[in-house]
């Protein structure tokens, strides 16, 4: 019987029913109306989107082992690592640095206006970083990893980097004054669409969301952002606003005639969650070894992926600077596939 409700307490943990079956039994309904009761309802909805996705998929007959594997056993692994570390650098962080806000921004319409703007900020620097930044893009570079776009794909992090987002994330909006309440509201919507937005093609073909195309990042949006095309690499770095993305001049739509390629730039070994999750740590540490010099070992580990200490760079946008090369002489580009040697 312990093992039968030990299964339950994970199934219901995973699919994220346990809040919503508390305030069902209570049976007071005005609990929903609370950022935790909110929270309880959002839950449930990515986690059974996902499993209609996969059947979906089944039945169309689009399904492919390598496209679920690596980022669901990923999941598992951080189930057991580290489902204890947002709480506790989210907490870290407000306590740290909430008396240094100039104001505070409360659970009012304008507040939460103002706060999703910062908030957004936020997310860029840290996304931003995570792609420029080789020691950082380690972390990140396990979620890019799959060679499909999925729902499964939100569950495929290294649990480290959690740690890196939310104290970036909740560091600048506590400084920007977006109060503790204010915050958790906004990561729980940013959280279901965060995850919303990976929802593939199985279901939404075109992921464009109608008008809303044009207001708010949408699944085609972060396709884009998860393509190894030349073309698409370090675009739509936000997660519901794209105001940062246009302003920095890293927004992108997708294109009719370039067919987006999920996954990073190197070959990763199919179904090895070993590879997709510490294989760009051993490339790090591969050239860090080799590197004449304390300055060049360093530069290895802050500057882009693609950067060498020899000057024959194969950053992003090296290449995609000599993508734009090619296509104004008229001359055929080289294919995207040998494009970079390394994951940026």
């Amino acid at each position: 019987m312990d093992v039968f409700n030990a299964i339950r307490a994970q199934l219901s943990d995973v699919f994220g029913l346990e809040s919503l079956l508390r305030v069902m039994a209570s049976g007071d309904y005005r609990a929903l109306l609370t950022v935790d009761g909110f929270a309880a309802l959002l839950g449930p909805i990515i986690p059974l989107l996902l499993v209609f996705e996969l059947l979906r998929g089944v039945i169309l007959r689009r399904v492919r082992r390598e496209d679920y594997q690596v980022p669901l056993l990923v999941m598992v692994l951080n189930r057991f690592i580290g489902s204890f570390l947002t709480i506790a650098t989210v907490s870290f962080c407000i306590g740290l640095f909430q008396r240094f806000a100039p104001f505070q921004a409360g659970l009012t319409w304008y507040g939460l206006i103002y706060g999703y703007v910062a908030w957004e900020l936020a997310h860029f620097v840290y996304h931003f970083f995570a792609h420029k930044v080789r020691l950082l893009w380690c972390l990140h570079a396990t979620h890019h990893a799959p060679v499909a776009m999925n729902l499964s794909v939100n569950y495929a992090h290294i649990f480290l980097e959690a740690v890196y987002a939310d104290f970036v994330r909740t560091s600048i909006c506590i400084l920007l004054g977006v109060s503790p309440p204010l915050l958790i509201l906004i990561m729980v919507i940013d959280s279901f669409w965060g995850q919303f937005i990976h929802l593939g093609e199985n279901v939404l073909p075109k992921g464009k969301l109608g008008v809303l195309h044009r207001i708010l990042l949408t699944p085609s949006h972060h396709r884009v952002h998860h393509a190894r095309n030349v073309l698409y690499m370090d675009t739509n770095f936000c997660n519901l606003l794209p105001i940062w993305d246009r302003l920095f001049g890293t927004y992108m739509d997708a294109r009719e005639d370039v067919r987006i390629e999920y996954g990073i730039t190197r070959p990763v070994k199919p179904f090895s969650v070993l590879d997709a999750y510490l294989g760009e740590f051993w490339l790090l540490g591969r050239d860090v070894w080799r590197a004449p010099g304390l300055r060049n070992k360093l530069l290895y580990l802050l500057m882009p992926p693609g950067w060498s200490h020899d000057g024959d760079h194969h950053t992003a946008k090296a290449a995609k600077a000599a993508l734009l090369a090619q296509q104004a002489s008229g001359a055929p580009a080289a294919p995207e596939r040998q494009a970079l040697p390394l994951a940026d």
